[in-house]
């Protein structure tokens, strides 16, 4: 009797192991791409898979259905270890019902959900599905909503990571949404709460799925997705790179690798402000100056380039990048590069990982554009996040710092803990000629040689304010320091840092400017 019950269970564990069968996997492949399975696989650490749910079913006989049954309905859901970590995954499954959410389907992956937030480890959604059961009505509807509300229970308690593997869409594309970091794959995954069909009948607009919502898009024009991956094997070892930054939950810190502290004077950083204000410059090549060699993993690398975030290690530890790209738009701040800014530092705060700002703004972008598309509330965004985090906050004017993108970005003034500048910082209300035009007007007007007038108040102003030695002064910049020592001086104050404790005044929460 024993071994007839142990041959049931093993066809039942080989018949859920096929999935949707041998034909559905080809076709899969056909596609270039992996199926849930292989997925889960390639993700998680050597034997360490743990599967719940394999033998679950759908509930439904509406429409035929109660004659199409498929062991685990469609998604693959369990835990194991990443690196060696404990991490709760969900796979869907196209192979099954085009991966399509039902109720049972739903109760599953809520169900690593809870287990997640009660252990305090990272959930993985690994997002491959045609959409919301339609057989089953309001009942696969409501089965979104319940992961909704434990996404949103999840935020800011454990990281949630979302690979986009396949098509996602319709209400489907909210559960990413309101994760941390999303993912796609270029030419395998789409992303559009109304696909091109609708897009069609409602505005006559002819778009093919890829251009509506694929990697491309989202990466550059929405800002939707984080990452983008060239096929399955990539985003899962982008997945396994931007977990080993992150802890394990809100209550811990992130895990420092080895690191020997030896001779941290980097010299190349001496040469790469330009001679001319006006002249840009790769702020990369200053993040890589200052972070552990090859450490730098930058978040929405192709969305709003005129700032730039991303983590990287500084002495083995984990710490967000906050940066002006003077490379793009002079680094100017705008709707869409706030908005970015604001984002990635919350998260940071969210998870106890320290901050390091890097400066040279000119000011907020002008024009109608930015102005009725809400750059004051988008502005006010970084503003706020940068004010609310409580997390060590340091910040290094490599150049300019204009206007209110001066207190902005990490200014001592909204809590910053460490400011240095580097000789070259310029920290004004704004730059040498304009604030030359307003203030000495009327003597440029009436001189004999206006331009000539121009250049010598230009020259009387910069003079006086275009330095970082007045900041200094009132203390608002901690030091002015050699850019070859930023890397030095960095290490020593996360590390006296690292112990900071601070609380915000009691409240349910702040409201923020959205």
């Amino acid at each position: 009797m024993l071994k007839k019950n142990l041959e049931i269970l093993q066809e039942k564990k080989d018949k859920a192991l096929l999935g949707g069968g041998e034909n559905r996997i080809a076709k899969q492949h056909e596609k270039g791409k992996l199926t849930a399975r292989e997925r889960v696989h390639f993700l998680m650490d050597e034997g360490s898979f743990e599967e719940i749910g394999m033998l679950v079913t759908h509930r439904s006989t509406d429409f035929g259905m109660e004659k199409q049954i498929f062991l685990g309905d469609g998604v693959i859901t369990g835990y194991g270890t990443v690196q060696g970590r404990i991490v709760y995954v969900f796979a869907q499954d196209f192979t099954v019902f085009g991966g399509s959410l039902s109720e049972t389907h739903a109760e599953k992956i809520c169900k690593i959900m809870d287990l997640a937030i009660q252990n305090g480890a990272p959930v993985i959604g690994l997002n491959d599905s045609g959409g919301a059961r339609i057989q089953e009505g309001v009942r696969s509807l409501g089965g979104y909503a319940d992961i909704f509300y434990r996404n949103t229970l999840a935020s800011g308690v454990i990281p949630q990571l979302s690979a986009i593997m396949g098509p996602c869409a319709g209400g489907a594309v909210y559960s990413p949404a309101i994760t941390d970091f999303i993912m796609m794959v270029q030419d395998t995954s789409y992303m559009f709460v109304t696909g091109p069909n609708v897009v069609k009948t409602v505005t006559n607009e002819e778009v093919t799925s890829e251009e509506l919502g694929g990697a491309s898009a989202h990466s550059t024009k929405s800002g939707v997705t984080h990452i983008t991956a060239v096929n399955d094997i990539d985003c899962i070892n982008k997945l396994k790179a931007l977990l080993s930054y992150m802890p394990q939950n809100c209550e811990e810190k992130p895990k420092a690798i080895p690191y020997e502290i030896g001779d941290e004077y980097r010299e190349e950083l001496s040469t790469i402000i330009p001679d001319s204000a006006n002249q840009p410059y790769e702020m990369k090549e200053v993040i890589e100056g200052i972070v552990d060699q090859d450490s730098f993993y930058e978040i929405h690398k192709d969305y709003a380039e005129n700032i730039v975030v991303g983590f990287a290690r500084i002495a083995g530890k984990s710490v967000g990048i906050v940066a002006n790209q003077p490379m793009n738009m002079a680094g100017v701040l705008d709707v869409n590069s706030s908005k970015k800014g604001a984002r990635f530092v919350r998260f940071c705060d969210c998870f106890n990982i320290p901050l390091l700002v890097l400066v040279d703004v000119p000011g907020f972008l002008p024009g109608t554009d930015q102005e009725w598309n809400g750059i004051i509330t988008n502005g006010a965004k970084l503003l706020y996040a940068f004010s609310e985090a409580t997390v060590p906050r340091i910040t290094l004017i490599t150049r300019k710092a204009y206007g209110g993108a001066y207190d902005v970005m990490n200014s001592k003034h909204i809590g910053a803990d460490m400011n240095f500048a580097w000789p070259s910082a310029e920290i004004a209300v704004m730059g040498a000629k304009g604030a030359s035009e307003i203030i000495f007007r009327k003597e440029i007007k009436a001189a004999d040689d206006p331009a000539e007038k121009l250049k010598e108040k230009e020259a009387e102003y910069a003079d006086k304010f275009a330095h970082p030695y007045r900041a200094a002064s009132r203390g608002f910049i901690d030091e002015v320091i050699e850019p070859r020592d930023s890397r030095r001086k960095l290490i020593k104050a996360f590390a006296m840092l690292e112990n900071k404790v601070a609380k915000l005044p009691k409240k349910k929460h702040g409201n923020l400017p959205l």
